[in-house]
Parts: C-alpha cells; structure tokens; sequence
C-alpha cells in the first residue's frame, strides 16, 4: 500500500480498531472510469482470473477484506468491502453480476472481459478459455475520499 493510501486509511478508521484485511489497487485497464463508476454506486462488483491468485500465492479475497481504491495516478479514491465472493466458470456469469460490474450490457461486459482476460493472461504465458474460472466479488461502498 502506497502511503496515500496508508494515511487515507487511517485517517478514515481514526481512533477505531480498524480491520486486519486491508488492499490497495486500482480496477483493470480503465482505473479511473471504473473507480468514477463506484463512486457513483454504480458498480457493486469486480471480477479476477483464479489463476492469477495462484500463479502469484495470493490468497483469494474473502467477506472480511477492506480495499482502497487507486485512481490511475496510484492515488486513494474510495474504501471497499467485499460481501460476497465466489469462484464462477466465465461461461456461467450471470447477466446480473455483469450488469452489476457497471460496465453496460452483458454482451459489453463479456466482450470488454474477453478482452482483458486474453491480454492479462497472454502476459504469464497462458491462454484464455470461455469455462476459465473467476473470482467474482460484490462490494459496498463504504467511503468516498473528500
């Protein structure tokens, strides 16, 4: 975690016990449109390639995970929680989770995800499939960095 976003991190907990689990990162290839779309609440989910938390020995989120969100030039934006995850064949996301995503329609999530995956996946030298698995996580917006 970069210290802006450190110290928006403790300056929102204050005094508080804050929680142990706590991230910073930046959305995909569009930070700054898909960080603008949680803001506006818009965007109540977030997926990732399985395979990546393995290549990498990352743990998988789990429902007590806090994130701060990175703007493009790395600095705090929002603070996250993740509320649900679970692993999800790409084939078998539902329309709901994709609109969830706040990115358009299914067809414009699927298309933009295809996409990224390939990209994403070309970079460690694997090959993408329409049955790889993902990681899909809900989330709640808990705070907006004035």
């Amino acid at each position: 975690m970069n210290e802006a976003a450190k110290t928006y991190w403790e300056s929102y907990w204050g005094d508080k016990e804050p929680p142990a689990s706590v991230s910073a990162w930046m959305f995909g290839d569009t930070p700054d449109e898909l960080a603008q779309l949680v803001i506006d609440q818009k965007k109540t989910a977030t997926c990732s390639a399985h395979i990546l938390y393995e290549l990498e020995n990352e743990p998988l989120p789990t429902t007590e995970d806090y994130s701060v969100i990175l703007n493009s030039k790395e600095e705090p934006v929002a603070i996250i929680k993740t509320v649900n995850v679970e692993i999800v064949p790409m084939n078998e996301v539902t329309e709901e989770f994709a609109l969830a995503e706040g990115e358009g329609t299914y067809e414009e999530w699927k298309a933009a995800h295809v996409r990224f995956f390939k990209q994403e996946l070309k970079e460690v030298h694997r090959s993408y499939s329409e049955d790889m698995l993902l990681v899909c996580e809900r989330f709640t917006l808990i705070d907006v960095k004035k």
